[in-house]
């Protein structure tokens, strides 16, 4: 499993989130891959006003506030 998690540098919210996703690996297995927006265009204009973005079989979890329920809730079978 791979969750996407969209950041960028210097975000509070962001840190917070990289928290609670290390959290949920604890009790269910899944591969983060995380983006900077910032290196990329497409995704800055996406998801700027929304990181820290989740994202999992190209559905957003959540975004802003992360929160480990909501996390877990969509990661498990």
């Amino acid at each position: 499993m791979i969750v996407h998690f969209y950041t960028r540098p210097g975000c509070h919210l962001c840190e917070d989130a990289r928290i609670v996703l290390k959290l949920v690996q604890e009790d269910v297995a899944f591969e983060v891959k995380e983006f900077n927006i910032e290196e990329d265009d497409k995704l800055h204009e996406k998801y700027m006003l929304m990181i820290p973005v989740v994202e999992f079989e190209n559905e957003i979890i959540q975004y802003g506030q992360i929160d480990y329920v909501t996390i877990l809730d969509a990661l498990l079978p």
